[in-house]
């Protein structure tokens, strides 16, 4: 079972009703004052290092994997209809050369950024997945190649922009509706991943602060 459906099953314990946050942001990821506290380890195939670094000035988080696959994740229950603007900051040295939205063999990428939806059961949980696409053209989806219930949405395309840090504000609710067909239910977890466990290839991707937000 690949990544995509490993990572589904793995965080069905993370997924499970945590505490309500009241606020008009929620600070997912603030790298440079909390590090990494909050966040798990999720490995699938091999460990992609993720550390710390200051990069430009700032404190951010770096992921390097070489054929690797793993993932951080922050569970943090939070209402899309209340927090419904996710931001992030991110960076790549380059896209995936092999990779390929589409097949379960290219599978991998430089960057993404998960918002998972749990259901009652396993079969129906959800994960609205933003990557850095390889092939795919940027607002484009597709399902992931080994489940449906992982829908991948393309932020940014290939490696124009790649060595720039960019700074993203997507709504999750017109998001979801758009690649699900519906309004989104609660959400569980957050997720971040840089993996090249199919085609055996290496990636270096930066993350900056995750937040969510009342406001666009």
């Amino acid at each position: 079972m690949k990544l995509s459906a490993c990572l589904l099953a793995a965080l069905i314990f993370l997924c499970l009703p945590g505490p309500a946050v009241k606020a008009g942001e929620i600070a997912v990821g603030r790298f440079a004052e909390e590090g990494l506290a909050g966040w798990e380890v999720k490995e699938f195939e091999g460990l992609t290092r993720y550390r710390l670094v200051e990069e430009e000035g700032r404190r951010v988080l770096l992921a390097e994997a070489d054929g690797s696959a793993s993932g951080l994740v922050k569970k943090i229950a939070f209402d899309p209809a209340e927090y419904r603007y996710l931001r992030w900051r991110w960076k790549i040295e380059e896209t995936v050369a092999q990779g390929d939205e589409r097949t379960k063999a290219g599978d991998d990428y430089a960057a993404r950024v998960y918002v998972i939806f749990p259901g009652r059961f396993f079969w129906q949980t959800r994960a609205l997945n933003y990557i850095w696409a390889n092939r795919l053209p940027a607002e484009g989806f597709v399902a992931n190649a080994f489940t449906a219930n992982a829908m991948l949405l393309a932020v940014r395309s290939g490696a124009d922009q790649a060595g720039q840090w960019l700074e993203e504000s997507r709504d999750l609710i017109a998001d979801y509706r758009r690649v699900f067909g519906s309004d989104p239910p609660q959400a569980g977890a957050v997720a971040i991943m840089t993996d090249t466990d199919n085609t055996g290839g290496r990636a270096r991707a930066w993350y900056g602060d995750i937040s969510l937000s009342t406001q666009p």
